[in-house]
């Protein structure tokens, strides 16, 4: 976000929703990391805001509401472990994380 005072958050009470359609492709990105494994990630957009204009440029501010999406689609298989059996669970662990 452009403009404003630093370390302000913008002011959005005048922010208004932009629509939006991709100009290409469907916005996957795949990843080969160094253990072998390949992810698929995608960005998730909610909303594109624009908040105004910065004061020092004139240029349209926008925000933009998301959320990374992230796919495993190969794994090599010295990477993998067994599922943890119910039996086997830590009883010291937050419940809903165990």
């Amino acid at each position: 976000m452009m403009g404003g005072q630093p370390g302000q958050p913008p002011d959005l009470s005048n922010a208004e929703i932009v629509d939006y359609s991709p100009l290409e492709g469907d916005g996957r990105l795949r990843l080969k990391l160094k253990d072998g494994s390949v992810i698929e990630v995608k960005l998730e957009i909610m909303n594109i805001l624009r908040a105004g204009n910065d004061p020092n440029t004139g240029l349209p501010a926008y925000i933009v509401q998301s959320a990374p999406m992230v796919r495993l689609v190969e794994c090599p298989k010295e990477l993998r472990k067994s599922p943890m059996r119910a039996a086997a669970k830590d009883t010291k662990s937050i419940p809903g994380f165990g």
